[in-house]
């Protein structure tokens, strides 16, 4: 039976599209790097039950990968004006700062990811709709800020995912162009907004499955970033037993 499930393994790593070789890598944060959006979902369902509203699951996926002021839009449409949506956001901001105050999950590959990129000295970067703040120390929760080096947030341009901005100023910082970047994302607005920029773009699914309109805008959609890992470096990845 081991030896079946190694062998299925090692056939869905060979079958893995090699990608086109890259100078630099730009990832997501929340759902790409940080196994936190089971986490958030479970808040905002909470606290939109608590102003006396009803969460959705399709609401809900619309808010994935959204910036602030696109939430607050799609929270007014989804429940009307009367919607609070400002004590919905820092009602959600509390929870969340108290609940990853001592761990911040991390998504499977990522410790094996980061390292491999730094050993090849491959530069990277976070392009996230998240403000500063939270983006900050949840990665420095997680022990992962010191392998960036820069991090792009909701603070640092004038217009958020989908719009290409955040992946284009991330590799500005990197002195990169953005035809040269791996682009890793998990949410609609983020594959969008990097296949604009221009960058070569894997989604690695996290809550919210792609639609044949966001599948069309990758470059490859693969289950994890073991995967992510092995089609980056296909030449010369061994698969360890």
């Amino acid at each position: 039976m081991a030896r079946g499930r190694e062998a299925a393994y090692i056939g869905r790593m060979t079958s893995l599209p090699a990608l086109r070789s890259f100078s630099a890598v730009v990832f997501d944060m929340d759902g790409t790097l940080l196994d936190t959006e089971l986490v958030f979902k479970s808040i905002v369902f909470e606290v939109t039950a608590g102003l006396g509203f009803e969460m959705t699951d399709n609401v809900h996926g619309q808010m994935v990968g959204s910036s602030h002021e696109a939430t607050n839009r799609l929270l007014v449409e989804a429940y009307g004006v009367a919607f609070p949506y400002e004590m919905f956001d820092a009602e959600c901001r509390r929870i969340m700062h108290g609940r990853m105050a001592q761990s911040v999950p991390v998504k499977a590959g990522v410790p094996e990811l980061l390292r491999e990129l730094k050993a090849r000295r491959i530069p990277m970067a976070v392009a996230t709709s998240s403000r500063a703040p939270h983006a900050l120390t949840h990665l420095g929760t997680a022990g992962l800020l010191d392998m960036f080096q820069a991090i792009v947030t909701r603070d640092d341009v004038v217009h958020p995912k989908p719009h290409p901005e955040p992946y284009l100023t991330a590799a500005r910082h990197l002195g990169v162009t953005p035809q040269s970047c791996l682009a890793i994302e998990d949410s609609h607005s983020g594959v969008r907004a990097a296949h604009a920029a221009g960058m070569q773009t894997v989604m690695v699914p996290d809550l919210v499955p792609p639609t044949d309109e966001v599948r069309a805008l990758c470059d490859a959609v693969m289950l994890s970033l073991h995967e992510v890992r092995a089609a980056a470096f296909a030449q010369d990845f061994v698969i360890s037993t």
